[in-house]
């Protein structure tokens, strides 16, 4: 499935609109160049499962939760990751094998421990169709 997104709000409504739908152990993968709007399509998503607190990316950290929701919420940035050993050690499995709702942005870093099923969510600008605009694919696995 694509998506045409022509502003950050829209982009924001499409990931509420996902959060209010997701259930305890979908993982979901986010794959865009900087500045694509992953960060405002997670804020999204994060207020659909109800976390009321700031939500910005964990570069630095790894994986940033959430558990006020109605679903904890795993938020993890794997762009500075060194190899995919480091994911062992920030007990990967235990939030994306858990009940809980997780988001990865880079997925592509990781593709060799990325759950079987999961949803690639990938966003493309395209500045011939306006600074705004986004293309979001949707494509479960």
């Amino acid at each position: 499935m694509v998506i045409e997104s022509y502003s950050e709000k829209e982009t924001y409504e499409l990931g509420r609109g996902m959060g209010e739908k997701a259930c305890p152990g979908e993982v979901y993968t986010l794959i865009g160049d900087l500045g694509t709007g992953k960060t405002i399509f997670t804020k999204g998503l994060a207020a659909g499962l109800g976390i009321l607190e700031p939500v910005s990316s964990p570069t630095f950290t790894i994986v940033q939760v959430y558990e006020e929701g109605r679903l904890p919420f795993y938020h993890f940035d794997v762009y500075r990751i060194g190899s995919v050993e480091e994911m062992d050690e920030i007990g990967y499995e235990d939030y994306v094998y858990g009940e809980g709702v997780s988001l990865i942005e880079w997925a592509d870093l990781i593709e060799e421990i990325l759950p079987e099923h999961y949803t690639e969510i990938r966003i493309e600008k395209d500045p011939e169709k306006g600074l705004d605009y986004r293309r979001i694919g949707i494509c479960a696995y």
